[in-house]
């Protein structure tokens, strides 16, 4: 009796034991059905220019933002044509390439060229290139810039404006687009310009910017300036302060850096044109992995400008 007991016992037992089995391989496909397929992962490469100022720090941190939730990895480049490194993405097995063309329009439509023959999903940030099938733009709109400058320019003026602009290599995209800019501000002043825009130009040297500021505050031609780099910004307010002519010379900067904001608090500068970097080396990424999962992607994303000034600071 008891023999029969216990074999009952370990039948049941192994009956069990099986059931136990059964249950969990069946509740463990279910889990393996139910659960979403894993994102590919991507290969994006990010053409800059070498200089690594805040503006392009913040592209590469919103381009890395992006490619952490979209399960990519962002290698950066030069865009510097003698490094030749946008000519060798070709060859490099990427899955989408972000290029900042601030190079002469023909060689980088070239080189944009070479890469859509490979198929190889591409878009373009800060400065538009023309093209018959235009790639997708990310980036501010640089008319809708010139004339938020413009309407800047009449809102600190009570008298006609004589203005002039500094355009930078350090800010490329715009400097590109200087023609769109200078229409904007024209669209917006009209017939308070007492003359035609005069444009300058600094170069990466931040000694450069120095010498052109003491030449331009110096003279009577202008009462407003609008500068073009966040640096430059900063070096115009400080130039300015030196020289003490603090309110005879309206500055309209660059860039919410802290030092500019001080300065827009302490009353050195009127107004400054802030562009988001970050968003834009977000959409850059995100409209990449968008052409690779489906194949369409925006044509252009506006990421817009913020004008900041003493009544608006945070």
């Amino acid at each position: 009796m008891r023999n029969l007991l216990r074999a009952g016992i370990a039948v049941f037992g192994l009956l069990s034991a099986a059931a136990f089995l059964l249950s969990f391989s069946i509740a463990r496909n279910l889990y393996i059905r139910s659960s979403p397929e894993p994102l590919l992962s991507y290969h994006f490469s990010l053409y800059l220019p070498d200089n690594r100022n805040s503006f392009f720090t913040g592209i590469i941190a919103g381009a890395e933002r992006a490619a952490a939730e979209f399960n990519a990895v962002i290698s950066v480049h030069s865009i510097a044509p003698e490094k030749h490194e946008l000519e060798m993405a070709l060859y490099t097995g990427i899955d989408g390439a972000v290029v900042c063309p601030y190079i002469d329009d023909d060689l980088a439509r070239r080189q944009l060229d070479r890469l859509g023959s490979r198929q190889i999903p591409t878009v373009i940030i800060s400065h538009n290139v023309p093209n018959d099938q235009p790639w997708p733009f990310i980036g501010s709109n640089n008319f809708d810039a010139g004339r938020r400058l413009g309407l800047a320019a009449a809102r600190i003026n009570e008298e006609p404006v004589g203005l002039a602009i500094v355009y930078s290599d350090k800010s490329p995209g715009i400097y590109g687009e200087r023609e769109l800019v200078e229409m904007g501000i024209n669209s917006a002043l009209g017939d308070r310009l007492v003359s035609p825009i005069a444009g300058f130009k600094t170069n990466l040297n931040p000694l450069d910017a120095e010498v052109l500021l003491a030449q331009l505050f110096r003279g009577d031609n202008f009462n407003t300036i609008i500068f073009t780099d966040a640096n430059d910004t900063v070096a115009a307010a400080q130039a300015l302060v030196d020289m003490n002519l603090v309110g005879r010379v309206q500055i309209i900067g660059f860039g919410g850096d802290p030092g500019v904001q001080e300065y827009i608090r302490k009353g050195v500068i009127a107004c400054s044109m802030v562009i988001d970097p970050e968003r834009i080396g977000y959409e850059a990424v995100r409209s990449l992995a968008s052409l690779r999962l489906t194949g369409y992607t925006s044509t252009s994303i506006d990421t817009g400008i913020e004008i900041i000034n003493a009544a608006n600071l945070r």
